[in-house]
């Protein structure tokens, strides 16, 4: 009966997401695990065969990190993003583009999808500059100067590959790789990537996978977790100090895609199996849903989620 009444309550969104597109991005974090990388790679699966066609953004931090300590090449952030030396993006093309953006390909296929795995790069359809050095304050709040190496500002994405794999019936996996001027190849926040092609495909829904459960009031209580908030109250809490870390692009790009006409995006468990199906499918959700003005929020029948 459980399961009746659950597939009866999802029935309003399957109607109103189906041949929509969402943008999900999942942090590397989440791909360290088997378990956790297959449950994901298994929900998105199920919403390709409900008929919402998906954007899979990976990113690949820990796996990175641990290719360049082996490799004794040195790994630094400045206010959660990374500095990314020469030596650093070729560790970056073989860990990303081949060994993850692989072994998700494999896992969608194993639960009957097809993905196709594409870099920024493949046929130019994401162009970054290299950024330039900036003033960044932070997380103890000093200002300092901060050249990020080999790490671009997207510029242009062009929709017309990930058209034609959608079109296909596959599923995008997209690595944050992005080609510069020449034959540069640039490192850009996977954040980022998944909002800037959330905005440019008109997605209906933005999903951050995190290992955190949403956004949280108190950085120091995890029990405190906003299930829904606006733009406004984001600004309170970065004011307040309550972003840190790498939730600082999250929050970003969430603000940057909400701006851009995408008018749900959401801050996920991605550890957790069933999160995202469950914030997609029910009112209630499972983390963090943030809109752009508190009357956008729910409850509204088919768009409250």
């Amino acid at each position: 009966m459980e399961r009746e009444i659950g597939l009866l309550d999802a029935i309003p969104y399957l109607r109103a997401y189906s041949g929509q597109i969402f943008v999900v991005k999942a942090g590397g974090e989440i791909f360290s695990d088997p378990k956790w990388r297959d449950a994901v790679c298994r929900e998105i699966a199920t919403l390709h065969r409900l008929g919402i066609r998906v954007v899979l953004v990976h990113g690949g931090g820990p796996q990175l990190d641990a290719a360049a300590a082996q490799a004794g090449v040195p790994s630094a952030f400045v206010a959660g993003r990374r500095i990314t030396g020469p030596e650093l993006i070729d560790l970056a093309i073989a860990e990303w583009r081949g060994r993850l953006s692989m072994a998700l390909v494999r896992a969608l296929a194993a639960n009957g999808e097809r993905g196709i795995g594409l870099t920024g790069a493949d046929g130019g359809w994401l162009r970054a500059k290299r950024r330039p050095p900036v003033d960044v304050v932070g997380d103890d709040g000093v200002n300092q100067r901060v050249d990020y190496g080999l790490v671009g500002d997207l510029r242009e994405v062009r929709t017309d590959v990930l058209r034609a794999v959608l079109q296909l019936g596959a599923v995008p996996v997209v690595t944050p790789l992005a080609a510069g001027e020449g034959a540069e190849l640039l490192n850009v926040n996977a954040d980022t990537v998944a909002a800037e092609i959330a905005v440019a495909l008109g997605a209906a829904k933005l999903v951050l996978l995190t290992r955190a459960p949403g956004i949280l009031e108190d950085v120091a209580d995890p029990n405190s977790v906003l299930h829904w908030t606006d733009l406004a109250e984001l600004a309170d809490l970065e004011g307040r100090g309550a972003i840190r870390g790498g939730m600082r692009p999250k929050v970003a790009a969430v603000r940057r895609a909400i701006l851009g006409g995408v008018p749900r995006v959401h801050i996920v468990d991605g550890r957790r199996g069933g999160a995202l199906l469950e914030e997609v499918f029910t009112t209630e959700g499972s983390g963090t849903l943030v809109v752009q003005e508190a009357d956008d929020a729910p409850p509204e029948p088919l768009e409250s989620r």
